[in-house]
C-alpha cells in the first residue's frame, strides 16, 4: 500500500468513514458514516459522498464550500482509495465518482453512464459569504445582500459557464474565500439565486453521451477572500494544465504583435479608410494604432494599407466564418460564400432544419462542414486570400473565440459543441501564423491563438441588447460611410449603467487571468464616444486595467477628438512600455467607499492608481489616474469629460 493510499485511509477514518483495513479500503469498503477529509491549500476539504456537500476547515474556521445536491444521488456505492484518490458511484443514478487533491485544490469528477442532469454545487450559502466573484467580460464582485444585485440578477436565466469569458467563480468568506473551476465548461450552467434577501448560486450540468458532456469535474480552492482570488487561482490551473499563453512567446513567434503594444484599436469608417486620414493620425501624434474596417462593400483601399503599414500601424479587415446567406440575396459580403457552402454547410437542428443566423437571416456555417471541405475546395484559404488582398497584416474574426457553439445534427457533417470549439481553435492557429489575430469576447480557452479581443472587457448586460436594438436611440447602420449604431452618441438606463460601469462592482478578474497573453478591449459598438456619460469611468478603467480603448473614427472625428484621443494614446503607451506584457500581479481598492483601486503589474514594474468619486483623495483629484514606474516621476491623467 502506498503512502498516499495510507494517508488517505487515516484521513477518512478520522472523518467517520468505515475503511478497517488498507485492503478494504483499495477493494472497495462500504462506505461509513461523515466526511471524507482531503487536505489541501489553505487547510482541508470535507466532502460528504452521501450528499456531495463540502465543507473546508481553515485556519479561520469551516466554511460551506457547497451544499449537497439539489436532487437526491440514492445510496452511494462501495468506495476505493488508490494512490489518495476515493471512487465510488451513485448507482441510482448511473453517475461513478472520483475526489482526490490536485495541485492544492479538492478536485471532484463525475461521469455518466447516460444522459441525466445535476445541481450542484450549491455556493454562496455560507452566512460568512460577503461577495460573489464572477467574469462577466472583465468581472464583477457583487456584495450578496444588496438588494439592488438581489433584483439584477435573483431569478435570472442560467448563464452557461462557455458564456462567461471565462470557467470559474469565487466568493469572499470573511478572511478567506473560495474559488471554483469548472474545466468542462459546455454543458455547464450557472444560476444566482436569491433567498432572504441574499444571493447564492446554484451549478447545472447537463450529461449528455450525444454531445460529449458525460464528463464534469469541478475544482475547489480555498482562497485569500481577495476580490481578484479565483481569478488568480484560475490563472494557476491554466498555467498548470499548459493552457497560458504569452504576448511575449506571440511576439517573438510574429513580431508584428508588438505592434499592439501602447496602440489604441479604432474601426474606419468612411473617408475614415483613406490614404489621407492615415496621415491624420499621424499628424495628431497618434504614435500606434490597430485599425481595422467592416467587411461591406467598401473595404479599405490599398494605398490606405500601405500608408498604415509605412506608419507602424496594423490594419486589417472584420470577417465572420459563421454565417452563410444566398449570395442572390446576402445583406453583406461576409455571408457570401462559394456555392455549395449555402445551404449544404449549414448547421442542421435536431429536427434536420437548418440552424436560423444571425439576425435572423440566413444560416449558421458548420465549422465541421468548412473543415471536411477545406483540403478540396480551400473555402477558407480563399476567403483569407481575397480578404487580405490589400495587404492587411491584421485580422478579427469575429464570433469563432466566443462561446456561441453548435451541434450539428446534420449526416453529412455531425458535430459536437466540443469538435466545434476544436474546428475553431485549429482555423485560428493556422490564420494566428500569418495575420495579427483577434476575436470577439475571447474564451479563456482560445488565448493561446489570439492577440487581442474585443468585447472581453465588456461586463455586457441584458439590457444592453435592448438597448442596442431601440434604433431611435442607439442608431441604424445607416449611413454606411458614418452608421449612427457607432458614432450616434446614446444614453443607457441608470440600472444598465451601473450593471456595466459602476467602478464599486468592476474587478479585473480577466487581466488578472490574462493581462500577459491576450489584450482585451470593450466590444466594437461601444466605441469611446459611443457613451458620453461614462466616457470618463471607461477611460480610467481602461488606464487602471492598462488595456486599450476601441473607437470609431473617420475625418471628422479625427479633427474634432484627435488631439485628446492623442493624448490619452500617449499617456497609454507609456503605460505600456514599461508593463504591456506584464502580467497584472495586484488589485487592490483603497478607500472606504471603492471609488479609488489600484493595480499592480509585473514585479511593481507599473503600479496605477485611479480615483473614480469627485473628491481628491491622498493628492489625486477625483476623475484622475496616476502611474509609477521605478526610476521615473509620477505621471498623472485627467481626461475632460464628453
Amino acid at each position: 500500500m502506498s503512502e498516499r493510499t495510507k494517508t488517505a485511509v487515516a484521513l477518512a477514518v478520522v472523518a467517520g468513514l468505515t475503511l478497517t483495513t488498507a485492503a478494504q479500503a483499495d477493494a472497495g469498503a462500504r462506505l461509513g458514516h461523515g466526511a471524507l477529509a482531503i487536505p489541501v491549500q489553505g487547510g482541508v476539504a470535507l466532502l460528504d459522498p452521501a450528499t456531495l456537500r463540502v465543507d473546508a476547515r481553515t485556519a479561520a474556521g469551516t466554511v460551506v464550500l457547497s451544499e449537497g445536491a439539489r436532487e437526491p444521488l440514492g445510496a452511494p456505492g462501495s468506495m476505493s482509495v488508490h494512490n489518495g484518490t476515493y471512487s465510488w458511484s451513485y448507482p441510482g443514478r448511473g453517475l461513478t465518482a472520483s475526489a482526490s487533491a490536485r495541485d492544492g485544490r479538492l478536485v471532484v469528477d463525475l461521469r455518466a453512464s447516460a444522459d441525466g442532469d445535476l445541481s450542484w454545487p450549491v455556493t454562496g450559502t455560507d452566512r460568512a459569504a460577503s461577495a460573489v466573484q464572477f467574469p462577466r467580460g472583465e468581472g464583477l464582485s457583487v456584495p450578496l445582500a444588496d438588494p439592488w444585485w438581489n433584483g439584477q440578477l435573483g431569478g435570472t436565466d442560467p448563464v452557461r459557464l462557455q458564456d462567461l469569458s471565462m470557467p470559474f467563480w469565487g466568493y469572499t468568506l470573511g478572511s478567506v474565500g473560495a474559488g471554483y473551476v469548472v474545466p468542462t465548461d459546455l454543458g455547464t450552467s450557472l444560476r444566482f439565486v436569491s433567498t432572504a434577501g441574499r444571493l447564492h448560486t446554484v451549478t447545472y450540468h447537463h450529461f449528455a453521451a450525444a454531445g460529449a458532456a458525460v464528463g464534469y469535474t469541478v475544482a475547489f480552492s480555498i482562497t485569500d477572500g481577495a476580490p481578484v482570488a479565483p481569478a488568480l487561482d484560475y490563472r494557476r490551473w491554466l498555467a498548470s494544465h499548459g493552457q497560458l499563453g504569452s504576448l511575449e512567446q506571440k511576439i517573438r513567434a510574429n513580431p508584428a504583435v508588438g505592434k499592439l503594444i501602447g496602440a489604441f484599436h479604432a474601426y474606419l469608417w468612411g473617408d475614415g479608410r483613406s490614404a489621407g486620414a492615415v496621415r491624420q493620425m499621424q499628424q495628431l501624434g497618434l504614435g500606434r494604432m490597430w485599425l481595422g474596417y467592416d467587411s461591406d462593400d467598401s473595404p479599405m483601399p490599398a494605398d490606405a494599407v500601405r500608408a498604415a503599414k509605412d506608419a507602424g500601424y496594423l490594419v486589417g479587415p472584420y470577417d465572420s466564418w459563421d454565417n452563410a446567406q444566398d449570395p442572390a440575396t446576402a445583406d453583406t459580403p461576409a455571408a457570401r460564400w462559394p456555392s455549395p457552402v449555402w445551404p449544404q454547410a449549414c448547421v442542421e437542428n435536431a429536427q434536420g432544419q437548418p440552424e436560423t443566423g444571425f439576425g435572423g437571416r440566413g444560416c449558421y456555417v458548420s465549422s465541421q462542414a468548412l473543415a471536411d471541405a477545406e483540403p478540396a475546395h480551400h473555402y477558407l484559404a480563399g476567403r483569407v486570400a481575397a480578404t487580405a488582398a490589400n495587404g492587411a497584416d491584421s485580422y478579427f474574426l469575429d464570433v469563432d473565440a466566443t462561446g456561441e457553439l453548435f451541434r450539428d445534427h446534420s449526416a453529412a457533417h455531425p458535430m459536437t459543441e466540443a469538435q466545434d470549439r476544436a474546428n475553431r481553435l485549429s482555423r485560428m492557429a493556422k490564420l494566428s501564423g500569418r495575420f495579427v489575430l483577434g476575436s470577439e469576447s475571447a474564451g479563456a480557452w482560445a488565448n493561446q491563438v489570439l492577440a487581442f479581443s474585443h468585447g472581453s472587457s465588456t461586463p455586457a448586460a441584458d439590457g444592453l441588447w435592448a438597448a442596442e436594438r431601440d434604433k431611435g436611440t442607439w442608431g441604424t447602420y445607416w449611413p454606411s460611410t458614418r452608421p449612427g449604431f457607432f458614432f450616434k452618441p446614446a444614453t443607457i438606463s441608470a440600472d444598465l449603467a451601473k450593471a456595466m460601469f459602476d467602478p464599486r462592482y468592476r474587478v479585473p478578474l480577466y487581466e488578472t487571468v490574462l493581462h500577459d497573453s491576450v489584450i482585451s478591449l470593450d466590444r466594437w459598438e461601444l466605441p469611446l464616444d459611443k457613451l458620453p456619460a461614462q466616457r470618463v469611468t471607461r477611460i480610467l478603467l481602461a488606464m487602471l486595467y492598462n488595456t486599450p480603448l476601441n473607437l470609431a473614427l473617420d475625418r471628422q472625428a479625427l479633427t474634432e477628438e484627435g488631439p485628446e484621443l492623442a493624448s490619452l494614446q500617449r499617456f497609454f503607451a507609456d503605460l505600456q512600455a514599461g508593463a504591456g506584457t506584464k502580467a497584472m500581479t495586484g488589485f487592490r481598492t483603497l478607500s472606504g467607499d471603492g471609488r479609488v483601486q489600484q493595480t499592480t503589474f509585473g514585479d511593481h514594474a507599473l503600479v496605477v492608481t485611479a480615483n473614480f468619486g469627485s473628491t481628491a483623495f491622498q493628492g489625486l483629484p477625483g476623475g484622475c489616474v496616476s502611474a509609477g514606474q521605478p526610476g521615473r516621476p509620477v505621471r498623472r491623467l485627467c481626461p475632460k469629460a464628453a
